[in-house]
């Protein structure tokens, strides 16, 4: 049973947390954001954001978990009753963790080309020209057999870990994993200032230029503050479920926030020095990590060994997201079906694993099949881009919002007061009203511009 389980400490829970938190997309997504939106002065606006939307939610998040002592639905359902509501509420757990699930599905898929490319930067992709070198992920998603492969790879590395268990598992791993991802990102700092152009990394990222801050550069800083901290994918419930009592949620949040923030921020100057040294561009978006700096490295001294140095670190910080967002519906299994923790894994496991097949699929044989292609607003859109849109624009959004109003209108006033440790009553007032208001508010205008 969850309720029998917990962190060892603080310390752990919050290295899981942040672990959770810090994934491919902030190693390449935030920085981007940053420098091509106002630079300083977006962080600035990034910054506010976190406070004012991921915190407040972030902090009910993990309150709920930890009233609720149990898997997301579990939770819910439990925190709802106790505070006499109806526990129908309990849905709002099954979407978070549900988006999880899916995404777990395609992202398995995702970080199974880190494990590729930690071999192929080692090998010097194989002498072949910076030309050639681009080409070769072009071939990787072309060649399904291959990404199946290191799609089951990946996938069997963090159902061995979730079915290890809490402390025997996760605990190791992430006690492990994420001070080397915090040591390997700082030597690739280096490297990248003494290989690279850290002046114009600098600038890019830290020029204060507020002339760009528009409307769009203020929701993209909303979007990005929401996704960054994972917050709505039940991840974060059912990590507050392990949380002991004696460690503040309220601090705690405010550290995995800081050092999501901190890590993005660095990641940045590991990547675009090297980008900015060879000439290449920075708004490739994701074919940054796997078609841009690939070619960067061919040409840097000691590009072999810092290449495959940087693809294991991409490789870590996936591992420790993978395994937060599957454990959630192990949770539920072990709680709702008394499974044990391995027929869990194994179960959900397989079916997470065929559902990201349908992935490899939509960017090779599939990639002309588009189940919703009689609509316009899912036109061209393949089976992968469809859980994509799903998961981040509709789903998460709107469980992040429920959330909120849950914490903030309909949970009983005593709980969050009692177990909520701010330093002066003040706070928590503030706290409470931007759940019920400010954080929806802001969390609506992510859901209208990713449905329109």
């Amino acid at each position: 049973m969850v309720a029998n389980r917990s962190w060892s400490s603080g310390l752990t829970f919050i290295l899981a947390a942040v672990g959770a938190a810090v994934g491919l997309g902030n190693i390449w997504k935030f920085p981007y954001i940053a420098g091509v939106s106002g630079g300083g002065a977006f962080v600035l606006v990034y910054l506010l954001c976190v406070v004012v939307v991921a915190i407040p939610i972030l902090i009910a998040e993990l309150l709920i978990g930890r009233c609720g002592n149990g898997s997301p639905p579990v939770a819910m359902r439990r925190v709802a009753e106790a505070s006499g509501r109806s526990p129908a509420w309990s849905i709002v757990g099954v979407m978070g963790m549900l988006v999880g699930y899916l995404i777990a599905t395609y992202y398995s898929v995702i970080a199974g080309w880190t494990l590729v490319y930690i071999y192929k930067a080692a090998n010097g992709f194989g002498g072949a020209s910076a030309a050639e070198v681009a080409g070769q992920f072009d071939q990787l998603l072309a060649d399904p057999a291959t990404m199946t492969i290191w799609h089951t790879v990946f996938m069997c590395i963090a159902l061995l870990i979730v079915g290890r268990g809490l402390r025997r598992g996760i605990e190791r791993v992430v006690k492990l994993l994420m001070p080397a991802l915090f040591v390997m990102l700082v030597v690739m700092i280096g490297y990248a200032a003494v290989a690279g152009d850290f002046g114009a990394g600098l600038e890019f990222l830290f020029r204060f230029d507020f002339s760009r801050i528009t409307g769009a550069a203020v929701l993209n800083a909303i979007g990005q503050a929401f996704f960054s901290i994972s917050v709505a994918m039940g991840l974060m419930m059912v990590y507050g479920a392990y949380v002991p009592k004696d460690v503040s949620l309220t601090r705690s949040a405010v550290i995995i926030a800081g050092a999501d923030t901190l890590i993005a921020l660095l990641a940045g100057l590991m990547i675009f020095p090297i980008v900015f040294a060879n000439g290449l561009d920075p708004a490739e978006g994701p074919g940054l990590i796997f078609k841009t700096l690939p070619t960067a490295f061919v040409n840097m001294p000691g590009g072999t060994v810092f290449g495959a140095l940087f693809f294991l670190l991409l490789a870590f910080a996936a591992v420790t997201s993978i395994i937060a967002i599957i454990e959630p519906i192990v949770a539920y299994a072990e709680d709702r079906w008394r499974m044990s923790r391995k027929l869990g894994c194994a179960v959900f496991g397989t079916l997470g694993w065929a559902l990201g097949v349908l992935s490899v699929l939509s960017f090779n044989r599939w990639s002309d099949l588009h189940p919703l292609g009689m609509f316009d607003v899912f036109a061209g859109k393949t089976i992968f881009d469809l859980i994509d849109y799903f998961t981040a624009n509709v789903m998460m959004p709107v469980g992040a919002i429920l959330i909120a109003l849950f914490v903030g209108w309909r949970m009983k006033p005593e709980m969050p007061e009692g177990d909520l440790s701010f330093y002066r009553p003040a706070l928590y007032k503030v706290w409470l009203w931007t759940v019920r208001v400010i954080a929806p508010a802001a969390i609506l205008g992510i859901l209208i511009s990713g449905l329109s």
